[in-house]
Parts: structure tokens; C-alpha cells; sequence
């Protein structure tokens, strides 16, 4: 399995994440927060343990195998979290270590589900850690997804192969020149996004923790109320915009700033889809606000389409309770958590991208009915669609729609009611972060929920994350074979 080459950029990767922990610390030492001590530790205790697996391996880096591409991916989630539940376990939280785990997890698969209660008056370096995680967490993502599964052919990612990208052994070299481009223009987002945050009336602290996880569409928040906490119509036009930015395909940015070429961005079949079905959906979303006399006018345009941009591209920040609305918009936020946003960006879900593909297969299908002597060729973006792309996209949606029963029978079996089964199934999988209902809904958490429960969603969030495909085969014997 070549493990040397694994455990010299995790423990690369581990180290960078132990020199990254000094940053809460400083908050709380300006805040004259004792708490500073714990980050210190935690970060001592991780730098060593990542420099240790670094020497152990001699720093020896190769060209990545197919194999090796798998593993490495599912381990980096893996040993990130656990080290990063460190300072939420040994500061005074009241954590234990699945709460910590839990955390963790849901910051770094930038879910933004929480145990944590009390965020008004919790110390700064646990909140701005907690924005951190997300950060790191949906930079991971973008470049997973642009270098990673298109190699690896994962739910049709395919068709997304940049150039000079054809063979798994390219991995490295090629995810090294993507991340850099992307990194930047993750940077240059977050800034402004937090820059606009603050123009509108929130406090420079608290704007760049919601702009780290507003561009990762995580929604970890410095206040139980959300942004909610900081009612201004400003900030949720602002939030609205980079979410949206966010669920964009970072690639597209790249290109259009680089080459000048805005074409491709407006252009995109993928872009186009996902600002169709937000535009609709907040239209109907507004219908029945203002039917049912709850908002009006400008209220009514803004709180509904930042609940459906809010729920479609998994930021899941906690502002209005929109469970409360009425049947018809419950139903509707809870179907757009399995939609998600587009590949290549930080958002979640099965992506616009797959339902395109599935909607082009099923053409095909009718037309074929209709007039068998037909030759109907798919294409996408103007390009013909292979069938091998056709085909991963399917299996992967089925195996999405499965995975989700059966994190809901599990979380029924562990106690949980229906709906809470449901809708925590389905946010875990898809990394929204709240659920339905009362108790893990937009104004409940997942403090009240026991260990067991969990742990299954500790499980959904990184299958879900790491697109279901690439931690199921470390499950077959094949994969473990010489």
C-alpha cells in the first residue's frame, strides 16, 4: 500500500493543523482567556505527533496509486478530526469524547450540526477553532474534488478531469498546482465576505469567524442564535451572496479572473441549473409566506431566499425557524438538503450536476420508447456524455438513497423519533446541519441526543463528505488484496 508515502503527508498535513491551533490561542490570550493553555498543549501534542509520523516515514514522497488515493482521502478526515476535537475535549466544555469527536467532524465535513449550547459566552479561541475547521474543512473539499475524484471516477467526476489529468499517478503533482489556484481565490472570498460582514454592523471577531464558514458553507456561528443574533437585513444579503458564491465551482473562478474567460462561468450548464432551481423555489417559498400572512415584501423576498440558499448549499447557519412555517415549506427544505450545489465548490449534497445527468439518461430512455430508431446522443456543457459517466452517477445516487435508510433506521433504532430519524439522516449525509423538528430543528441541537445516536451521525457526515463511493471500498476485500 506504500504507507510510507501516506504517512508523510498526513503527518505533513497533521503538523500544519498543531502550528494552526496557536491561532485560538492568541485569542484567548488577548481576551484574557485561560483557556489559551489548552490550545497551546493541543498544539504541541499535534505538531510532535504530525512531525512524528512525518520522520517515521523519512518524508518520503511518491507518485500516489489508485489505492493509495482512496486511503489517503478517508484517513485525512479521519485523523484531522481527532486531533482537532483535542482543544474542544480538553477545554472546560463539558465534552466528552464523542461530543468532541462529533464537533470536530461536523466542523472539518462542514456539516455545522453542534452539541455545543451556549456560544454567546463561550471563550473566543473555541469559537474562532470552531470557524477554523470549517475553513480548513471546505478548502479540503474544493480540492478534493477538482484533483481527487475526477481521477478516481467517483459518482461521475469524471467528466470534470482537468487537463494534463489523465492517470491516478498524477495525483499529487496535479493536486499540488490546483491548490494553489484555489486557495487563493478561497482567501480573496473569505476576506470580502468578511469585510462585508463588518460594514454591515458586525463585530470584526465575529464577521471573520461567519465569513470562514459562510465560503465553506458550514454555519458554525459565535451565537445560538445565528446571525439571527445580529438583525440586519445587510448581513443576510451578504450571507445570501457568498453562500451562493461558495456553491459556485471554484475551477470557473480561477479561469475567469486568470484568463478572462466569464463566459464559462454564466455559461456553465451546471451554474445555470443550480441559480434556475434557487430562483424557483424561492419564488414558491415566497407564494406561501405571504399567503399564510407570516412575511411581507422585502421580508418576505429575503428570509426566503436565504432560507432556500441557506438549506440548498448545506450552510445550515440558525436564523429564523423556518420549521415553523407550514407543511408545504418543511417539506420543500426538506427535500432541497439532498440537491446540494455544484461540484467543485463547498457545498453538499448529491450536486445539480447528477440530477442533469439522470435527467439526460431518462430523455434518452423516453426517446428511445417513443422512436426506437432514433439515435439520441447525450451531451453536457456541449460535450458528448460517455455512458461509463451515466452509469457512476447512478450508482452513486443509489447507493446515496440507501446509505440515507439506513442512517435513519439506525437513528430510529438508537431512540429517535421519526422525524428526527428522517431529517437527521438526511442532514448528516448531505451536511446541512440542522434537521426537522423540535429537537435537532433550526432553533433545537444535538446536545439532547444519546452517544449512540451520535456516533451514526459522526459515520453519515464523513460518508457523506467523502462522497459515500471512496469509504466504501475500503469495505471490499479486493481493495485490501496484493
Amino acid at each position: 500500500m506504500g504507507l510510507r508515502t501516506l504517512l508523510t503527508i498526513i503527518g505533513a498535513l497533521v503538523a500544519s493543523l498543531g502550528v494552526t491551533m496557536l491561532l485560538p490561542a492568541v485569542a484567548d490570550l488577548a481576551w484574557g482567556n485561560e483557556n489559551w493553555r489548552v490550545f497551546v498543549a493541543a498544539s504541541f501534542v499535534t505538531t510532535l505527533s504530525g512531525a512524528g509520523l512525518w520522520a517515521s516515514s523519512s518524508g518520503r514522497v511518491e507518485t500516489l496509486t489508485l489505492r493509495q488515493a482512496f486511503l489517503l482521502t478517508t484517513l485525512i478526515w479521519m485523523v484531522m478530526t481527532f486531533f482537532g476535537s483535542l482543544p474542544l475535549l480538553w477545554s472546560d466544555l463539558g465534552f466528552n469524547f464523542t461530543d468532541a469527536i462529533f464537533e470536530a467532524m461536523a466542523g472539518f465535513t462542514t456539516t455545522g450540526s453542534t452539541v455545543l449550547t451556549g456560544l454567546d459566552h463561550r471563550p473566543p479561541g473555541v469559537l474562532l477553532w470552531r470557524g477554523m475547521m470549517q475553513w480548513f474543512g471546505g478548502l479540503g473539499i474544493v480540492v478534493m474534488a477538482i484533483a481527487v475524484l475526477p481521477a478516481l471516477q467517483v459518482g461521475g467526476m469524471q467528466m470534470f478531469r482537468a487537463e494534463s489529468f489523465e492517470t491516478p499517478d498524477k495525483i499529487l503533482p496535479k493536486a499540488g498546482q490546483i491548490a494553489g489556484g484555489m486557495s487563493v481565490a478561497y482567501v480573496v472570498l473569505t476576506t470580502l465576505c468578511g469585510i462585508g460582514y463588518w460594514y454591515f454592523g458586525m463585530p470584526p471577531f465575529d464577521a471573520a469567524i461567519h465569513a470562514m464558514t459562510t465560503l465553506a458553507t458550514g454555519g458554525f456561528s459565535t451565537s445560538d442564535s445565528g446571525l439571527q443574533a445580529f438583525a440586519a437585513p445587510g448581513i443576510d444579503y451578504v450571507a445570501i451572496i457568498f453562500m451562493l458564491m461558495a456553491a459556485t465551482p471554484f475551477a470557473l473562478f480561477v479561469g475567469a479572473v486568470q484568463q478572462g474567460r466569464w463566459d464559462r462561468l454564466f455559461g456553465n450548464s451546471q451554474v445555470q441549473g443550480f441559480y434556475l432551481v434557487v430562483a424557483v423555489v424561492s419564488a414558491f417559498v415566497v407564494v406561501a409566506l405571504v399567503s399564510s400572512g407570516q412575511f411581507f415584501g422585502e421580508e418576505a423576498v429575503r428570509v426566503s431566499v436565504f432560507a432556500v440558499v441557506n438549506t440548498m448549499t448545506g450552510t445550515g447557519f440558525t436564523s429564523l425557524d423556518n420549521g415553523s412555517w407550514g407543511t408545504f415549506t418543511t417539506f420543500v427544505f426538506f427535500v432541497l438538503m439532498f440537491v446540494g450545489g455544484c461540484t467543485g465548490s463547498t457545498s453538499c449534497g448529491i450536486k445539480i450536476f447528477r440530477f442533469q445527468v439522470l435527467a439526460r439518461d431518462l430523455y434518452q430512455h423516453v426517446s428511445r420508447i417513443l422512436t426506437p430508431s432514433r439515435i439520441y446522443i447525450k451531451r453536457y456543457n456541449g460535450a458528448p456524455l460517455p455512458d461509463a459517466v451515466s452509469t457512476s452517477v447512478q450508482s452513486f445516487v443509489f447507493l446515496y438513497v440507501v446509505c440515507y435508510f439506513a442512517l435513519a433506521l439506525a437513528l430510529s433504532a438508537t431512540g429517535m423519533d421519526v422525524i428526527s430519524s428522517l431529517s437527521g439522516a438526511a442532514t448528516s449525509i448531505s451536511n446541512v446541519g440542522p434537521g426537522l423538528g423540535p429537537i435537532i430543528g433550526p432553533s433545537g441541537n444535538f446536545a439532547t441526543l444519546n452517544k449512540l445516536s451520535e456516533w451514526v451521525l459522526i459515520v453519515g457526515m464523513l460518508v457523506g463528505r467523502l462522497e459515500i463511493l471512496i469509504v466504501m471500498v475500503l469495505f471490499v476485500p479486493r481493495f485490501w488484496r496484493s
